[in-house]
C-alpha cells in the first residue's frame, strides 16, 4: 500500500475541523434561526456589533474573516429586521458606521446567553483541562 493509499480523510485535521465546525454550527443555528429568523452570517455580524460596538462593514469583514458580499447581505437583512442602524460617516460618505438598535441589543443579549449555555453543553463531557487545551489549540490554529 502506498502512502497516498493509506491516507484516510476521516483522520485529516482540516476535514475534522470542518466537520466539527459544521456540526456545532448547525446545532447552534436552532437558537438564532428559529427565534429571530437569522442566517449564520447575520448572527455573526450581530455578535460582532454587540460585543465590540459600532463599526464599519469592512471592520466586521476583517474581524470575522467574512467576505464583504456576505456582510453586505447580512447588514441589509439585519436592518430589515430592525436590529441594525446605518449612519454615514461625515469624513467619508462612502462608509457607514453600523450599530445595534434596542431590538438588536436585546437579541444580542438573548443569543449571548444561549451561546454561553450551548458552549457549556458542548464541553460538558470534557474535563476542564481538556476543554482548556481544546480552546487553546483552536485559537492557535485560527491564528495561523
Amino acid at each position: 500500500m502506498s502512502k497516498s493509499e493509506s491516507f484516510d480523510l476521516k483522520d485529516f485535521l482540516p476535514y475534522l475541523l470542518a466537520q466539527a465546525a459544521e456540526q456545532t454550527s448547525v446545532e447552534f443555528q436552532y437558537f438564532y434561526k428559529t427565534k429571530y429568523g437569522m442566517l449564520r452570517t447575520e448572527w455573526r455580524v450581530l455578535f460582532h456589533l454587540g460585543r465590540y460596538g459600532s463599526m464599519t462593514a469592512k471592520e466586521i469583514c476583517d474581524r470575522a474573516r467574512l467576505h464583504k458580499t456576505k456582510v453586505s447581505r447580512a447588514v441589509a437583512a439585519l436592518q430589515d429586521k430592525r436590529f441594525l442602524t446605518r449612519e454615514q460617516q461625515e469624513k467619508d460618505r462612502r462608509h457607514e458606521t453600523l450599530g445595534l438598535t434596542r431590538a438588536g441589543q436585546l437579541a444580542y443579549a438573548d443569543l449571548s446567553q444561549a451561546a454561553q449555555r450551548f458552549d457549556r453543553k458542548m464541553v460538558a463531557d470534557f474535563t476542564p483541562e481538556e476543554a482548556d487545551v481544546l480552546r487553546r489549540c483552536l485559537i492557535r490554529i485560527a491564528s495561523l
